[in-house]
C-alpha cells in the first residue's frame, strides 16, 4: 500500500499538459490588454470610451482594435481553461483515491479568500471572486458528457444576453429618476469624474471610498446579471472542449484551422459591426449598455475559439517550441502573474504610486502594456529554473493540500500531448 502522504501532492512538472500552460500564458497576458484601461481610467470609461479621454486619432484606433481583438475574448479563455481545470484536478484527485470533492472545495475556498483580498486591498475588477463561486456549481457537472456540457454552457451563457435585452426594452418603462441615475454611470459628469479621480489618486485609505462600492456591486449585481452567467457558462464549455481533446493539441491540423477561420470569418466582423452601430449611435445609452453590447458578447465567443485553435497549431508545430516556452512559463505562473499585473498597474497609476491615474492616454497605455508582457515573458522562465510554481501557485497549493509544497524546481520536462 503506497504512503497515504504521498496522496497529498499536487501536479508533478512532468505531469503538466503544455498546451494548457500556452493557451494560459497567452489569456493571463491578452487580460492586460482591456485590464489596463480599468487600472488606468476611470471606471466608465472601461465600457463607455467616449466618457473619459481622448477618442480621436490614435487613441480612437487604439480603442478599437483593443476592443475588436482583446475585449472579454481573453477572459472567455481564462475561463474555458478554469472549467477544464476543474476537470483535470478532480480527475486526478480521484486517480490517487481522493476525496475530488474536499479538495475542489477547499481549493475554491482559498480562491475565494484571496480574491477578496485582491478586490478589497487592490483592485476592485477582480475576477477570481467570480470565478470561485461559479466553481462552487460548475463542479457538479465535470462527470457530464462533453456535448450535454457544450449544450448547458451556452444556454447558461445566453441568460446575460436575454436579461440585457429585456433590460433594454424594459427602459421605456423605467422612472425618469432611475434613467438618469443608469445615465450617470454611462457617461458620468464632471462632478462624479473628480470624485473618482481624487479617490484613485490619492493614498491608498482614500481609494477605499470607490475600491469597496465598486468592488461590492461586481460581486453581486454585476456578477448576477453577467459574470456569473458568462462565466459558469464558459466554465462548463471548457470541461467539454477538455474532454474532447480541443484544448490539449490532440485534435488535427485541419480541424484546428477549420475552427480557427470559422471563428474569425464570423467572430471579427460581428464586433466589427458592433464597434460601427455604437459609433453610430454615439455611444447613446439607449443603445450602446444594453443592445450595442451584444455584438461582443456573442462575436468574442467565436474569436476565441480562433485564438484556441491558433495556439493549439503552435503547440502542435515543434518548430516554433522555442517561442512558445516562454508563454508556457507565464502559464504555469497565471495566479502570479495575474496578481502581479495588480501590483505593476496600481503602482504606476494609484496614488500609493506614482499617480497616473486619468492622465494616461490610450497609446501611452499600450506601451506600458507591452512593457509589462515583456517584463512577464523574461521573468517567469527565469523564476521557474529555480522553483516548481509561481509565489501564488505555491500558497495556494499548500493551502489545498494543507501541507507545505517543496518549492525548489525538480529535474523534469513538460512533456505536451501532441497526438493526431
Amino acid at each position: 500500500m503506497a504512503d497515504k502522504t504521498s496522496y497529498l501532492t499536487p501536479t508533478s512538472i512532468s505531469e503538466r499538459i503544455l498546451s494548457l500552460d500556452i493557451l494560459r500564458g497567452f489569456a493571463v497576458l491578452g487580460i492586460l490588454i482591456m485590464n489596463i484601461q480599468s487600472f488606468s481610467m476611470i471606471e466608465a470609461a472601461y465600457l463607455n470610451p467616449a466618457a473619459y479621454g481622448d477618442l480621436t486619432g490614435i487613441n480612437k484606433w487604439v480603442w478599437i482594435l483593443s476592443h475588436i481583438f482583446g475585449d472579454q475574448k481573453f477572459m472567455t479563455i481564462f475561463s474555458i481553461l478554469f472549467g477544464a481545470g476543474i476537470v483535470l484536478f478532480t480527475n486526478r484527485a480521484e486517480a490517487k483515491s481522493r476525496s475530488a470533492a474536499s479538495l475542489h472545495y477547499r481549493r475554491t475556498l482559498w480562491l475565494f479568500i484571496i480574491g477578496m483580498m485582491h478586490a478589497y486591498l487592490l483592485w476592485q475588477g477582480d475576477i477570481l471572486v467570480p470565478y470561485a463561486l461559479c466553481a462552487l456549481l460548475a463542479f457538479v457537472f465535470r462527470k457530464f458528457s462533453p456535448k450535454k456540457l457544450l449544450i448547458i454552457g451556452m444556454i447558461v451563457i445566453s441568460v446575460s444576453s436575454i436579461l440585457y435585452l429585456l433590460f433594454g426594452w424594459s427602459m421605456q418603462f423605467w422612472p425618469t429618476e432611475v434613467i438618469e441615475g443608469n445615465r450617470a454611470g454611462w457617461m458620468p459628469g464632471a462632478e462624479i469624474i473628480e470624485k473618482e479621480l481624487a479617490a484613485m489618486q490619492g493614498n491608498w485609505l482614500a481609494q477605499m471610498s470607490h475600491r469597496i462600492p465598486s468592488a461590492l456591486q461586481f460581486q453581486t449585481f454585476i456578477f448576477l446579471i453577467w459574470s456569473g452567467w458568462r462565466a459558469g457558462g464558459l466554465m462548463l464549455v471548457g470541461m467539454a472542449l477538455f474532454k474532447w481533446g480541443v484544448l490539449t493539441a490532440q485534435r488535427s491540423n485541419r480541424f484546428y484551422m477549420t475552427v480557427m477561420i470559422i471563428g474569425f470569418v464570423v467572430g471579427l466582423p460581428v464586433v466589427s459591426f458592433g464597434v460601427a452601430q455604437n459609433f453610430a449611435a454615439d455611444w447613446a445609452m439607449e443603445f450602446s449598455m444594453f443592445f450595442g453590447w451584444q455584438y461582443n458578447y456573442w462575436g468574442s465567443l467565436f474569436v476565441s475559439l480562433g485564438y484556441i485553435s491558433l495556439v493549439m497549431m503552435i503547440c502542435k508545430a515543434g518548430s516554433l517550441q522555442k517561442i512558445s516556452q516562454p508563454f508556457a512559463a507565464v502559464g504555469r505562473m497565471a495566479f502570479s502573474n495575474y496578481l502581479l499585473q495588480t501590483l505593476i498597474c496600481t503602482t504606476i497609476f494609484y496614488g500609493h504610486g506614482f499617480r497616473l491615474f486619468g492622465n494616461v492616454e490610450r497609446w501611452l497605455q499600450v506601451l506600458i502594456m507591452i512593457g509589462i508582457w515583456i517584463f512577464q515573458l523574461i521573468i517567469s522562465p527565469i523564476w521557474l529554473r529555480h522553483f516548481r510554481f509561481g509565489p501564488m501557485e505555491w500558497l495556494w497549493r499548500s493551502l489545498t493540500y494543507w501541507k507545505v509544497q517543496p518549492m525548489l524546481v525538480l529535474n523534469s520536462k513538460i512533456q505536451i500531448i501532441n497526438s493526431e
